[in-house]
């Protein structure tokens, strides 16, 4: 048994052969990849050199934006080697980084996103207030609430996952995760199990109780409101609707995929709903909020759009003097 626990690495069994696909597939997810850093950067670095942005509901989306450049950087690299790669082992503190990374990044999206539901709440139902709870110190202290406690919970829980005697070193899924590894202990897990259910109810289920709250809230305050006020409302909490509903899917497969022997789902189903949660969010959020919010798309269309236009076009006609 102490044998067994001392492999240096873990095998990550998912990943199909798809021969010369393979490049293809590499020139696809670099696309992706590609496309994530530069459309969450943009959406980050508008909201930073506009002071007109500079108001909670907008420094929440760069946070949102910056965690899935956190996530997506924890994931992505890795991936495109795999792809290239006939062998896809993993060093064992190389897997329990990427765990960390990837639990971590799924726990700042849903607190951050908490945290945006209380902002529209409070916009909504208490707007008196709104200036006095959500000033700057506030803003800061919900944002750093937000990356402490999931660290801290991580930490705790990978700890105790890397104590395990593990009786194999196969791990069924594109990249590490920790039920996974679980499932390959040679001893009883159920102080594991409890612990991991503490952690969810922290981390997962205290959040989402807390969103749906506040929006029934938001539903029944706009209800005897004018039409007019209604779709205001409806204009600036539909993005985080969106992105609230799309997280909670594909976390939602995340988890019953992890749960499920892979054995006896098609590989190509099993690889797709791995990506959906590490990629899904990170494409579609800076499309959500640079679209659907006017003062957000209108910054990025002069600050971005018309300066690439201006370089494209350096000869302009130039004026000419009434003096000549």
């Amino acid at each position: 048994m102490e044998n067994s626990s001392l492999s240096f690495y873990f095998n990550l069994t998912v990943f199909m052969k798809i021969g010369h696909y393979s490049y293809l597939a590499f020139v696809f997810v670099l696309l992706l990849y590609g496309f994530i850093l530069s459309a969450n950067l943009i959406i980050i670095l508008t909201v930073l050199r506009e002071k007109t942005l500079h108001q909670p509901m907008y420094i929440f989306i760069a946070l949102l934006c910056v965690n899935s450049l956190y996530g997506s950087t924890g994931f992505f690299p890795r991936f495109l080697t795999d792809l290239l790669s006939d062998r896809h082992l993993i060093s064992r503190s190389a897997c329990f980084t990427q765990i960390f990374v990837i639990y971590t990044y799924g726990s700042y999206e849903i607190n951050i996103l908490g945290i945006m539901a209380y902002d529209r709440y409070i916009a909504v139902c208490q707007p008196l207030h709104y200036h006095r709870k959500m000033s700057s110190k506030n803003v800061v202290k919900l944002s750093v609430l937000a990356w402490i406690l999931p660290t801290c919970n991580l930490t705790v829980t990978i700890n105790m996952i890397v104590r395990l005697p593990l009786c194999g070193n196969n791990i069924q899924k594109i990249y590490c995760a920790s039920w996974n590894i679980v499932k390959l202990s040679c001893v009883s897990t159920a102080v594991n199990n409890i612990a991991a259910v503490l952690v969810a109810i922290m981390v997962a289920f205290l959040p989402f109780g807390f969103i749906l709250y506040t929006y029934i809230q938001i539903v029944i305050a706009c209800w005897k409101k004018s039409t007019v006020v209604r779709g205001k409302v409806l204009q600036s909490c539909f993005p985080h609707v969106v992105s609230f509903m799309v997280y909670s899917v594909t976390s939602f497969s995340d988890t019953v995929l992890s749960r499920q022997n892979l054995d006896d789902i098609n590989p190509f189903v099993a690889v797709i709903l791995s990506l959906e949660f590490i990629t899904i969010p990170p494409v579609l959020n800076p499309l959500i909020y640079g679209l659907k919010l006017p003062e957000i798309k209108r910054h990025i269309f002069r600050k971005f759009f018309l300066k690439m236009q201006a370089k494209c076009n350096p000869c302009r006609t130039l004026p000419v003097s009434k003096n000549v």
